[in-house]
């Protein structure tokens, strides 16, 4: 692919966020990479949440890709655990902002 794009979608979540990264070029898709980025359940929030910004770090370090897909927070029942997710996908947001990327938000029923 040429003038293909690179861009990486990312899934937040405080155990495991999840990330993807594809080259578009038009209608053309291609597979590159993905995996999790997970953070130590036994360790404070603030070690999960620096852990989950190292991970996603290397990953974009590693791809290089120009711009991100970012999954927005479907709030749920229980609010603390909103409140948690919404702290991992501010990391989520916070790294490729930091690496200069241009960063779309969609649904989860969008991405799904």
């Amino acid at each position: 692919m040429r003038g293909a794009i690179r861009i990486v979608g990312i899934d937040p979540g405080l155990r495991r966020t999840g990330w993807g990264v594809i080259d578009t070029d038009g209608v053309k898709l291609g597979y590159v990479a993905c995996g999790p980025v997970s953070s130590d359940s036994n360790g404070s929030l603030g070690e999960r949440l620096r852990q989950l910004f190292d991970g996603l770090t290397e990953v974009l370090a590693a791809l290089s890709p120009v711009e991100a897909a970012i999954e927005q927070t479907f709030v749920n029942r229980d609010g603390a655990a909103t409140l948690k997710l919404d702290q991992a996908r501010g990391i989520a947001m916070l790294v490729p902002a930091l690496a200069g990327l241009v960063i779309a938000e969609y649904a989860p029923n969008a991405v799904k």
